[in-house]
């Protein structure tokens, strides 16, 4: 059988609208042909028309294997394969933080003990609130930078080429949400000599729970400044728990529904039925835990790891357990709403 090449991906994902706008094959192509545009609602990534295996018949493929939406569909589950459920907090004060703080802190005991080299994650502008995927070298850094932005679009995995190919970084954790994960997991097993440096440069994956992700002008520009009166630089955080909750830096709490919301989601998240990263080594949420904690469901040994690591170092608390029907209730809803799509 013939290999696919980045035209079949095309065909496939990105003229369906079933992209998941993960970034991956940004990052996977070598002959850096693959982008992202600026724009409002950028619903794929586009080609500059060169691919080394259409054009000049050497063998790639890497775009077409590393897709989350290329292939089978992931069976649906609610929780997934763990070998451990438990509400944690970080263990000192972490000024931004989502929840309880617990990957901020998993991530910086990770780095103060070299069980890692860099952190692939999102990042924000502090007055804008306008995403963009980050490398982070550095605990304090990452604790200043700590507060979830996965409510928003970004094609997070295109930083691994600058992570992989131009810095070299061989000890990679990526913190992303269930879609990239999925890409993740697909580079991770995949035979594709070309995905090979980024599986063996990805020492652990991080999956935060996620309902779905919004884009940013259509949320920010469009509907919250025009229809609710609300700047970015009057918000304090953002939380999608069924709803999206918005808390304002004056204390107050404006709740929206999410059926308000569906012209700023992007088309590729109708199709994804994944509510908790079920392939990472750890996925972590607020929903499920009491507030200020963090749910973590440990699905690796890996994951127990670094976990056990950062408990060592007094960084990380945890207690045993989580709701795990409040974690089902919602990623059933997600099930049924994406399945009928």
């Amino acid at each position: 059988m013939a290999q696919k090449n980045y035209l079949d991906l095309k065909a496939e994902v990105w003229d369906t609208g079933k992209c998941s706008g993960c970034g991956a094959c940004v990052a996977v192509c070598p002959a850096d042909a693959i982008s992202f545009k600026e724009g409002e609602m950028v619903t794929s990534p586009v080609s500059n028309g060169y691919c080394k295996q259409a054009t000049d018949n050497v063998r790639c493929g890497a775009c077409y294997a590393m897709c989350p939406r290329t292939g089978d569909a992931r069976p649906a589950e609610t929780l997934g394969n763990s070998i451990e459920l438990a509400c944690a907090k970080a263990a000192f004060d972490i000024p931004h933080k989502q929840s309880g703080g617990a990957v901020t802190a998993i991530l910086a005991s990770a780095l103060d003990e070299g069980l890692i080299d860099a952190v692939v994650t999102v990042t924000e502008d502090r007055f804008t609130l306008k995403p963009s995927s980050v490398i982070i070298t550095k605990s304090d850094v990452l604790i200043q930078q700590a507060g979830s932005r996965y409510s928003w679009w970004v094609p997070l995995l295109a930083a691994l080429k600058n992570a992989v190919v131009e810095r070299k970084f061989r000890r990679i954790a990526v913190v992303g949400v269930p879609c990239a994960v999925q890409a993740l997991a697909r580079i991770r097993t995949s035979d594709n000599d070309l995905l090979k440096p980024y599986a063996n440069s990805i020492r652990l994956v991080i999956g935060l729970f996620c309902t779905e992700t919004f884009d940013y002008t259509s949320l920010i520009r469009g509907k919250l400044r025009t229809h609710y009166k609300l700047e970015p630089h009057e918000i304090r955080k953002l939380d999608v728990k069924g709803k999206l909750e918005i808390q304002k830096n004056d204390g107050s709490v404006t709740n929206v529904p999410l059926a308000e919301l569906e012209t700023c989601i992007r088309k590729g998240c109708h199709i994804c039925t994944d509510l908790t990263a079920l392939d990472a080594d750890i996925s972590a949420g607020s929903v499920g835990s009491p507030s200020g904690t963090t749910t973590l469901i440990i699905r690796t040994k890996t994951g127990k790891a670094f976990v056990d690591a950062a408990v060592r170092q007094q960084k990380l608390t945890t207690t045993p357990g989580a709701d795990t029907a409040a974690i089902e209730k919602l990623a059933t809803a997600k099930i049924r709403k994406n399945s009928k799509t």
